[in-house]
């Protein structure tokens, strides 16, 4: 099957479309600006015999998704899967926010999903089957403060799953999302040690996540085991969030 993740350059992407490709699914690396890091998760897929090639798009672009897609059909002849994983943050007090922050953080981590599952829907529609799974956050469940603006993106992230789960479902597509905890990412780099340590010590399993742990839920998400599983938000941080 051919699976498209957006934002596959590094973090919980690269470790999701090396994760797909290491069970023998084709794979479409979605970046933004860093093509050396794309083509670096193209390369590791390659190596280890899997299919993979890298397709550079702004997700908050229609007309740059529209042709992504157009791209990954030429080349795969569909799209099975979709993991809409980009997304970015903009910390700061509400009253301190700019109009530019808040049009860089929802229109990436909301038009941005928005506008792949436009474009990438009527392929699945067609053929009644499809899987989309969407990464939301913890904060999209339970809020941050200091980051309402991406407290609400993946809030709104939450909505969309659960609303196209009901539109689709009668198409046979499954719609699910996953809510990271603390992952260990760039994302997550501005945490100090002390901060890691809070958070560790705040989780009943003592510890913070991995992008493989991500992945593997994703994954998990889009196999047949999980074929009555759908408008789901599955929570992968070590119960920080219970």
């Amino acid at each position: 099957m051919v699976v498209l993740i957006t934002g596959a350059s590094r973090g919980i992407g690269a470790a999701t479309a090396k994760f797909f490709a290491g069970h023998g699914h084709c794979v479409a690396v979605n970046y933004k600006e860093n093509e050396e890091a794309a083509l670096s998760v193209v390369d590791a897929i390659r190596d280890a015999g899997g299919i993979a090639n890298a397709y550079r798009a702004d997700v908050s672009d229609p007309a740059a998704v529209t042709k992504m897609t157009e791209s990954v059909v030429s080349d795969f002849g569909t799209i099975d899967i979709l993991v809409n994983n980009a997304g970015v943050s903009a910390d700061g007090l509400i009253q301190e926010t700019e109009d530019a922050d808040y049009a860089y953080v929802m229109d990436t981590n909301v038009k941005g999903a928005f506008n792949t599952c436009r474009a990438v829907l009527p392929l699945m529609i067609g053929k009644k089957h499809g899987k989309v799974v969407n990464v939301a956050s913890m904060w999209g469940e339970v809020g941050a403060s200091n980051e309402v603006l991406y407290s609400m993106s993946k809030a709104a992230i939450i909505g969309l799953t659960k609303a196209l789960a009901k539109e689709v479902g009668p198409s046979g597509i499954r719609v699910n999302c996953v809510s990271p905890g603390v992952i260990n990412t760039d994302m997550n780099a501005s945490y100090s040690e002390e901060d890691i340590d809070a958070l560790k010590a705040e989780a009943p399993l003592g510890t913070i996540g991995s992008p493989e742990d991500v992945a593997s839920t994703i994954y998990f998400l889009c196999s047949d085991e999980a074929d009555f599983i759908t408008g789901q938000n599955i929570g992968v941080n070590g119960g920080l969030v219970i």
